[in-house]
């Protein structure tokens, strides 16, 4: 059974005035999708399927590109639902999220309840698996909802693992049984 290798997006280019949703990568995180690239290799992703959001796209893109493989874009890949929160600052933004694995059938940070930011992107993960059965996927998406799949799908706990995602890490998941296979958190 083939692999499924879910992608924390590379390095974001931080603007406050933004929403986090709508951040473009980068240069340095331009730059680590070269070494995103190379620790793919072993796992040979057949095709790319990135978030619509910039950032996951961008990542997406460059990587596909290096290795030379089809790349597209799925909606409901996308991160936890939070435009209408400001930035936060990292331990004001760690706590929030802590809550949020904490309490997840509970609205308590953004526009989605874990529960919900779980369901969506699981339902789009699967429609992805189910269109490609016999392919190593690379998803390109976001800490949080990766951090929920990985958790329910293969029974660790969400957020130490959502904290040991780097700008861009990777979990390598076996495709049949959804046990984690490999993580690397720091490219």
């Amino acid at each position: 059974m083939p692999n499924l290798i879910l992608i924390k997006h590379s390095l974001p280019q931080i603007n406050e005035a933004m929403p986090a949703k709508s951040w473009r990568l980068s240069e340095e995180g331009r730059l680590r999708c070269q070494a995103l690239a190379q620790q793919l290799i072993a796992y040979t992703p057949d095709r790319f399927i990135a978030s619509t959001e910039p950032k996951a796209t961008e990542t997406a893109q460059i990587a596909a590109d290096l290795l030379n493989k089809p790349f597209a874009t799925a909606e409901n890949l996308h991160e936890h639902e939070r435009a209408t929160t400001g930035y936060l600052g990292r331990e004001a933004f760690e706590q929030a999220v802590q809550h949020f694995f904490e309490m997840p059938a509970q609205l308590v940070f953004g526009e989605e309840s874990a529960d919900t930011a779980y369901t969506r992107f699981a339902t789009a993960v699967h429609a992805q698996i189910e269109q490609y059965p016999d392919q190593n996927l690379a998803i390109v998406a976001h800490g949080t909802v990766i951090s929920l799949f990985v958790a329910r799908a293969a029974g660790v706990e969400p957020f130490p693992l959502w904290k040991r995602l780097g700008l861009p890490s990777l979990v390598v998941l076996d495709g049949s049984t959804f046990s984690v296979s490999k993580v690397i958190d720091t490219l």
